[in-house]
Formats: C-alpha cells, structure tokens, sequence
C-alpha cells in the first residue's frame, strides 16, 4: 500500500500472479475437496484456505483474492464451465441478445465470492494487504464472445470491428458489473484491486483505446465515485509502447508490466507511477542462474523506483515450490 501512494522502499513488496494454485501441493487437496473450479471459487471456507495458504508457505505482502475473471460472465446467467485439461468453456452468445445480460443481480450471485473476502481479511495478518480483482472488460469479452480462449481473439475482434454498436453494448454491462464487483470487494475488506486485461495486447491501436483503455477509465473512475482514493493497479499485458497513453488515461495507481517490457522505458513512460512486475515466468521454472540474474536484473532496474516485484505473468503449474522459495530468498536479500 505504501508503494501504491508512490513511496519506494528498499526491499519491495512481494506477490505473484496466481500465487495460489496447481503449483501448490496443499491447493491440489484443497480443489479434490470440491465439486469442480466453480464451486471451489464460490465455496466461502474453501476460497478463503486457498487465498491463505501461499501466505502461510511463503509470507507474501501481498494476498489476492481466489476467484476467477469468469465469475463476472457467470453471475450475468452465461453458461461458463471449467473442463479439465480444456480450461474455461462458455456458450457463445449471440450479438442480438446482449442486451438480455443487463439488470442482472451480480452481487447476488458473487455473494459467496464477497464472504471469502470477509473471511481472508479476518484472517490474514495486518501487515499483509489482501488485493481483490476482476478481469477488464475487453478481456472478459473475449472469452464470452469466442467461448473459450484463442490465440488471437480473432471473434472478439471480428466482432468489435463488424458490429461496434453490438460490442459497445457489451462493454458497457461488463464495465457496470465490474465496477459494481471491485466496490463491494473494497467494502467487504480488500485493501486494494487489480484488473486483469490479459488481451490487451492483441489490439490494434484504435482498438486499443476504445476496448482496453477507454473501459478501465471508467471502471477506476467509478469505483473511486464510491470509494474515494481506492487504490487500483492495472496489468495491461502486451501493452508496450502504448503504456503512457494507458497510464495517463486510465488514472490506476499502478501498472503490472508483462516480461517483454524493458522496465527503464516503462519508468520514463510513465513518469513516477508504481509499477509492478515483471520477471519472465519461465525463469521461476528452470531457477538457478536464470532466476537469479532475472532478479537481480530487475531489482537493479527499480532501485529508488515505487516498485512492487511479481511476475510478468501467472505463475504455471510445473513451477517447482523450491524455485519460488529461492525466488523469495532473493528478492528480500537472501
């Protein structure tokens, strides 16, 4: 929270993009108690095990809320299933219904979501910040429109560019429920919230501006309508060059930074504004030499910067839990 103000401190805080998961030995038996990943994210007692048990293992600054981005288009009435081995499967819906997701009762069906965090914030110790989260609209989108994942989101796109007015409409449900779902996690006891935009990079840059940019404004700017001085770090991953634009408009306390930007043009991008990242996943993998010169690359780079060190994105089930002990090891000086 104090780099999120944009102080920088000598060791800087720590967490990981999907901290809590396969990686963990404890999450596998925690998940084999529940009746698939939905009904793990909207189990109260079992979220909030999963949610601490990277806490209790590590000491991370950091906790983040276990849910999914894909609870929004769920609690909207999309079909949305998790298949093993397959990953999130949706019924693609039809342009000329989008209209039928509006006035849905998200808090409603999110409630169990809400009690988890109520539960990790009871639980955790005060000096950890517990980070909620929800992914951006433009992401989100992807998966309801193709009804799965892509390599490229060409149905998302196709569509934005074919029938704006349709995707408009869209954005605009998803950016309300989002906005609705960040606010009720600050009141339920977050400290702070992240958005997710996954696919941000695939966007040209028109597109880029109205899909990726143009919806986190308005959701940072009405969640603060509702809590004034909530804190908001957003991960545009693939963002790049346009990182400044993003930035500027988008007023997030912070930019989570993917592994493939070079974090001295990120600093004179965007000036003095916290920044959280970004070390390459795959070196938290292979470990040893790689690890090491990753992050003493990194903590050399934002040295005397507002700098939360995580990840350039989520942590992968093969990662060995000896390699994230290492990696905590050096990070804090070890």
């Amino acid at each position: 929270m104090k780099v999120l103000e944009g102080e920088s401190l000598a060791v800087p805080p720590l967490w990981m993009m999907r901290q809590a998961g396969r990686y963990l030995p404890e999450y596998r038996q925690t998940r084999a108690q529940a009746n698939g990943f939905l009904d793990l994210c909207y189990t109260p007692t079992l979220a909030t095990e999963v949610t601490l048990q990277p806490i209790r293992r590590f000491g991370f600054d950091a906790a983040i809320l276990f849910s999914d981005i894909l609870v929004v288009p769920d609690a909207l009435g999309q079909d949305v299933r998790f298949e093993e081995g397959r990953g999130p499967v949706l019924e693609p819906i039809d342009p000329a219904r989008i209209g039928e997701f509006a006035g849905k009762d998200v808090l409603g069906h999110l409630a169990p979501v809400l009690e988890t965090v109520e539960r990790v914030r009871q639980a955790l110790p005060a000096e950890t910040t517990l980070l909620g989260f929800c992914g951006a609209p433009w992401t989100v989108a992807t998966y309801m429109v193709a009804g799965s994942g892509t390599p490229d989101q060409g149905p998302a796109r196709k569509l934005s560019m074919g029938e704006p007015e349709a995707f408009d409409a869209l954005m605009d449900i998803l950016v309300e429920a989002s906005t609705r779902y960040l606010v009720a996690q600050l009141r339920a006891g977050a400290d702070a919230v992240q958005i997710f935009d996954t696919w941000a990079g695939v966007l040209d840059e028109e597109g880029f501006k109205r899909w990726a940019i143009e919806p986190v404004r308005r959701i940072v700017e009405g969640v603060r309508a509702e809590i004034p001085g909530a804190k908001v770090i957003a991960f545009p991953k693939g963002g790049g060059a346009r990182l400044k634009a993003y930035a500027e408009a988008t007023g997030a306390d912070a930019l989570g930074l993917d592994w493939s930007v070079p974090l001295a043009a990120a600093r004179d991008a965007v000036g003095g504004l916290a920044l959280q990242g970004n070390l390459d996943p795959m070196r938290l993998i292979v470990g040893g030499a790689a690890l090491e010169n990753g992050v003493r690359q990194i903590l050399e780079a934002m040295q005397g910067y507002p700098h939360i060190f995580n990840l350039g994105h989520g942590i992968t089930p093969d990662t060995p839990v000896a390699h994230v002990e290492r990696f905590v090891q050096l990070v804090r000086g070890g």
